[in-house]
């Protein structure tokens, strides 16, 4: 009989959901976009993904996420498949090729574990990143949010992005809401948009 402390969780954190999501909808050869890189992992885990042929385009304003991110990119041995740019990410689609599909785009929306708290994404920019996306998605392609909220403009970017989800077409996307109903003080949670 296996006892309660030796039993692995089956339901995964929205964090670890996120990256099921990647696994699933990735593709060796796609290009996805990082749009806030953080300390690295997703952007690690997504070069993985792609490939020797993919490519990785990660974004974040503060230069200690794209130090971070470097580094940990050059320890896997991948940064071939990775441009880092130290901007926002509402300008991802302009470093995109004309006509240019994309197979997945991440965003951690929050501020950068162990950074500055008082530097947060912001929704109008996440907002206008999604908005020039969303048409590069390949058919089958995801866009996936995990939303910190519990901080100042947290739970308006939150709004934002619900509404924004909320109205998309269904006969050209499908919008998943992942959470935990028990867990306590403002819990992150996940959006991922897939285009059908």
């Amino acid at each position: 009989m296996t006892s309660v402390g030796e039993v692995n969780a089956m339901i995964e954190s929205p964090l670890m959901f996120s990256h099921f999501l990647l696994r699933q909808c990735v593709r060796e050869g796609d290009v996805v976009v990082d749009g806030t890189t953080g300390h690295g992992h997703d952007t690690v885990l997504m070069a993985e993904l792609v490939g020797s042929e993919g490519q990785v385009l990660g974004f974040d304003i503060q230069a200690e996420a794209i130090e971070s991110t470097r580094a940990r990119v050059t320890a896997a041995g991948l940064e071939s498949r990775v441009t880092l740019y130290q901007e926002s990410h509402e300008h991802a689609v302009s470093r995109l090729a004309e006509g240019q599909q994309i197979g997945a785009v991440q965003f951690n929306l929050g501020y950068l574990p162990g950074g500055d708290k008082g530097v947060v994404t912001q929704g109008s920019s996440t907002l206008r990143c999604l908005e020039g996306l969303l048409p590069r998605l390949r058919k089958g392609g995801m866009a996936i949010f995990v939303i910190y909220h519990g901080h100042t403009g947290g739970p308006e970017e939150r709004d934002a992005l619900l509404a924004f989800a909320a109205g998309l077409d269904q006969k050209v996307y499908t919008v998943l809401r992942y959470d935990m109903l028990n867990w306590r003080n403002d819990p992150p949670f996940l959006i991922a948009i897939e285009k059908r």
